[in-house]
């Protein structure tokens, strides 16, 4: 009996073991893989998907995946760095420290969304790319992410060249969780078992990483793109955000999508409905910025059929 015990104890390490060396994708076919960061021993890499047609001075956006901080991939985002560098932009899916790889909570993935955002920049003339026209994007824990990088100060990398900047000059954000701490006239939201919840998971008090109590005048332009519907990043915190923003004199704008829920935006769900149009209205939002020239051609990209 003791040696099972033995025996199953062993098995369970092995399989976490297992798990947090899960190996995030070696490489994207025809995207460049390139360390932007060290860490200890962790090396946290870009996947650059380069433009098909502008080559020098490019617009770029970094892209960072959901999963709760401490899951998910790079490869969430690789559909949409492709069509972006269909369009003209060098656009790219970054990796960042995770807690069931890493043992991270969410300050030190601010961090490297920051340090991501920095590197572009520091590297901007190597890669081709307009240092001023730099936009951050992501999904869900992503999106709180990408957030962060535009709205809250602090949190950067000892070591890294303060001079570059590491605030993007636009964001993207797909259900961000922007509201991380309690706000007036919503009684009803994060009790103390939540905040707690929040607090293990962020590493610090949830109100330094919640962009909505962060807002100021003076941020980079915004786009939210939110279901209705979402169960798990209540749609009313990013229709909050995005008022608060404008409120501040920000230029946010909020591209709601009634019934649909979290991640509706994914690559590969329902025949790429909500992925054509969420990336139709990326287009047009950075198109509106003078980022991208011409017609969004994402039904070309994917195949679909013009509507």
């Amino acid at each position: 009996m003791q040696r099972l015990v033995i025996m199953f104890i062993l098995l369970c390490a092995f399989t976490v073991s297992a798990q947090r060396k899960q190996a995030w994708p070696a490489k994207f076919e025809g995207a460049e893989k390139v360390v932007y960061k060290v860490v200890g021993d962790v090396k946290l890499h870009m996947h650059i998907f380069r433009p098909v047609k502008q080559k020098v001075n490019a617009p770029a956006i970094v892209f960072f995946f959901g999963g709760g901080w401490k899951g998910g991939t790079p490869k969430q985002f690789e559909q949409q760095c492709r069509y972006l560098a269909s369009r003209g932009m060098m656009a790219m899916t970054a990796e960042y420290r995770i807690r069931n790889l890493h043992d991270t909570l969410a300050k030190y993935c601010v961090e490297d969304g920051k340090s991501a955002v920095r590197w572009i920049r520091a590297n901007a003339k190597k890669l081709g790319v307009d240092p001023a026209r730099i936009a951050a994007g992501g999904g869900s824990a992503g999106g709180h992410v990408a957030a962060c990088t535009g709205v809250i100060k602090g949190f950067e990398a000892k070591g890294e060249n303060a001079a570059i900047s590491s605030v993007p000059n636009a964001m993207v954000l797909f259900n961000p969780p922007c509201v991380m701490a309690p706000v007036p006239g919503r009684k009803d939201f994060l009790n103390p078992e939540n905040i707690a919840g929040l607090r293990e998971r962020m590493g610090v008090p949830p109100e330094q990483l919640s962009p909505w109590h962060h807002v100021r005048k003076g941020l980079p332009p915004t786009l939210v793109l939110h279901g209705e519907a979402d169960p798990t990043v209540k749609f009313w915190t990013s229709a909050a955000f995005v008022k608060k923003m404008k409120a501040a004199g920000n230029d946010a704008k909020l591209a709601a999508y009634p019934e649909e829920l979290h991640g509706f935006f994914n690559y590969g769900r329902r025949s790429n409905k909500m992925f054509i149009a969420t990336m139709r209205r990326t287009d047009e939002f950075l198109a509106e910025l003078g980022w991208l020239q011409g017609q969004p051609s994402i039904e070309r990209f994917t195949g679909a059929k013009v509507r």
